[in-house]
């Protein structure tokens, strides 16, 4: 299964989430993420085994990933905590656009503790690691083309969106299942903070 560890943002905020797209939403190349979806990725893990299932060469068992999981928020020793998600942003650039993106404000630094945590015990499980730098992110959508990304810049020059807070009581670790409409999610572990 195609899994990975998150922060979901509460049902609460999708309105707001909504909101934030509306610019650049009916954008031709531009695909929304489903607001009531809306999650900040801690680590995404690719495929691992099924529940019940054995760990292959390319693939660690799920319950070799909770036990990571678990690890991993013991580690980061992070108690519940508030976060913050505000602004637009891009993934690479401007000039090449691919995904639009809210960012974290407070609670950045918790989130980034979890990351690390998480980065370390699934690395030991083979898993490879981020190509990238950790930033704390909630996806708002996909762009596929210059005429969507067009509409994403004019957004970024424009808009400031307070999406708004929540507090952060549990990490999950979520399968994703690809379909037609878009990604399907099912939280198949929750880690909570103490």
């Amino acid at each position: 299964m195609r899994a990975f560890f998150a922060v979901d943002l509460p049902e609460s905020l999708a309105a707001a989430v909504a909101d934030a797209q509306e610019p650049f939403a009916d954008a031709s190349g531009v695909n929304p993420v489903d607001p009531k979806q809306a999650h900040v990725t801690l680590k995404f893990l690719g495929e691992v085994g099924e529940r019940g299932g054995d760990a292959t060469d390319d693939a660690p068992a799920v319950d070799e990933v909770i036990a990571a999981g678990e690890r991993a928020v013991d580690r980061a020793d992070v108690a519940p905590f508030e976060i913050e998600v505000r602004g637009l942003g891009v993934f690479p650039n401007r000039e090449y656009v691919s995904v639009v993106w809210a960012g974290v404000g407070r609670g950045g630094d918790a989130l980034a503790a979890l990351h690390e945590a998480l980065e370390a015990e699934t690395t030991a499980l083979g898993i490879e690691s981020g190509d990238h730098d950790f930033t704390p992110h909630v996806t708002l959508a996909r762009v596929e083309n210059a005429t969507g990304a067009e509409a994403v810049r004019d957004a970024l020059d424009a808009e400031r969106p307070e999406i708004g807070a929540f507090q952060v009581e549990e990490v999950r670790l979520v399968e994703s299942t690809l379909t037609r409409s878009g990604p399907e999610y099912e939280v198949v572990e929750r880690f909570p903070l103490s």
